[in-house]
């Protein structure tokens, strides 16, 4: 049984002002000394970053010791993990916390394509028994905000909102018109966000710069955040409603698997990429890859000039190389030593932004050279689920494993397919993608290994078989 207390942050629609309102309530009950565990409904990548500063920053300034509460933002995707895991997934990420703040996605029943109510906000918030408030962008509008809630409060009787947060409004006889009009509503006002002075982060084509690009300027948005959300929420009432959410039904979910037995008792070094130009992951990949067996070692490819030593397999997440190409370019050291590595055949396992610097070329930079490919930035946004299917046996998984994962870039590569795809894309169109040679697998695809654990251990495997260890 879980008892954590939980709120879900959810809206009418995109761009209301969910993130400013999760971050900031995360960065506002840290600074109170409470242990927050920031979430994030969806595939999103940005967001958890931003919510992992929120709650560090807010320990941080709360004092007493809690300047070392470090827990990263945890995402809850129904889709690609299965609402089984979700409760589970949550249960594991809240552990040992004193209240938990879920970000939900896009509007609170939006989910995926023709799929229903699947991996919408208002699907997780029924299977974690939580409490929904509703952030209202409230401009250009009085009585109406009545009408807006009561359909959202009324569409699904299981849904239970228990408040909303009016954001951007302009005075204070605006902010009169819209309690007034929301007195009778049966949904109490918990906050009110004037329309000056609005926090925001730096955006550009995928979204929000990630918080590792900017962490002091983050850093000081996080406190004004914090501020603003102090000075206009009632935080008593907002903790209030999290503490009335029931006991939930659920086991934690564990990484724990038979690890590896590797030659010599000597676990294999994965090397995973960070720093700026890779800030996609879920943190369950890397608990995965050490449940497995494998000693997981960040570097930096924008920094390092060689892989960490001993590394027998390579993790190359998602990010904005695009952003970074003539620095990657420049570190010629390393992409030789990632090519020498892809070489060996030792496991690659590339997403996205990995695929793109395994590849010959980026916007006419030179890269890693293992895929004979070229990508290029393009004016076309690609983005949705998919559900996909394994061609062949590789690193990652058997011929035959279905996979349900997310795609999310404005680049093309060409050609986009390898004469061993790594997937059969099944939805929602059929087309091969990818490329597997040797022990490299690179895919646009970003997959949550959470759903199928055992791709860590079968590439933990390939990394102790590649040669000794």
């Amino acid at each position: 049984m879980v008892n954590v207390p939980r709120l879900v942050i959810a809206a009418p629609s995109s761009g209301s002002g969910k993130t400013t309102v999760a971050t900031g309530l995360m960065a506002a009950f840290s600074e109170r000394g409470l242990l927050v565990s920031p979430h994030k409904v969806g595939p999103d990548y940005i967001d958890p970053g931003y919510h992992a500063l929120a709650v560090s920053s807010g320990a941080s300034a709360a004092g007493g010791g809690r300047g070392t509460w470090v827990r990263p933002g945890r995402n809850l995707d129904a889709y690609m993990c299965g609402p089984g895991l979700i409760g589970p997934l949550f249960a594991h990420g809240a552990a040992g916390c004193d209240l938990a703040v879920v970000e939900g996605v896009m509007g609170l029943y939006d989910g995926a394509s023709d799929q229903g109510e699947l991996a919408s906000t208002a699907q997780v918030s029924k299977l974690l028994r939580a409490p929904v408030v509703l952030v209202v962008d409230a401009s250009s509008q009085s009585r109406s905000v009545a009408a807006l809630v009561h359909g959202f409060a009324s569409w699904d009787p299981e849904v239970r909102i228990g408040g909303v947060i009016l954001n951007k409004v302009a005075t204070d006889r605006h902010e009169r018109l819209l309690r007034d009009a929301l007195d009778g509503s049966g949904v109490p006002v918990l906050g009110v966000l004037r329309r000056t002075d609005q926090v925001s982060a730096p955006s550009r084509h995928l979204g929000l710069v990630p918080v590792a690009e900017r962490h002091t300027d983050a850093l000081e948005a996080m406190r004004e955040l914090a501020e603003r959300v102090r000075a206009g929420c009632d935080l008593e009432a907002l903790l209030a409603l999290a503490r009335s959410a029931p006991a939930l039904d659920a086991a934690a979910w564990e990484p724990g698997m038979e690890p590896v037995a590797a030659n010599g008792g000597v676990r294999p070094v994965v090397a995973v990429a960070g720093g700026s130009a890779f800030t996609f992951s879920y943190a369950e990949h890397t608990e995965l890859l050490t449940a497995a067996g494998a000693d997981v070692v960040p570097f930096d490819p924008l920094r390092d000039e060689k892989l960490p030593d001993g590394t027998r397999g390579l993790v190359i997440g998602g990010g904005f190389p695009e952003v970074y190409a003539p620095e990657l370019s420049a570190n010629e050291p390393l992409r030789e030593a990632v090519a020498e590595l892809a070489r060996s055949g030792a496991p690659v396992a590339a997403e996205c932004a990995g695929l793109l610097y395994l590849a010959r070329s980026l916007d006419g930079k030179p890269m890693c050279g293992v895929l004979a490919a070229d990508a290029r930035m393009s004016g076309r946004l690609t983005l949705g689920y998919r559900e996909a299917v394994a061609i062949g046996d590789n690193a990652l998984a058997r011929a035959g494993t279905r996979v349900r994962g997310h795609e999310f870039h404005r680049t093309v590569l060409e050609p986009g397919a390898g004469a061993d795809p790594a997937w059969g894309v099944v939805h929602p169109e059929r087309r091969v993608e990818g490329f597997v040679q040797g022990g490299v697998h690179a895919s646009y695809l970003h997959t949550h290994w959470a759903a199928t654990p055992q791709m860590a251990r079968r590439f933990v495997g390939r990394c102790v078989s590649s040669g000794d260890v």
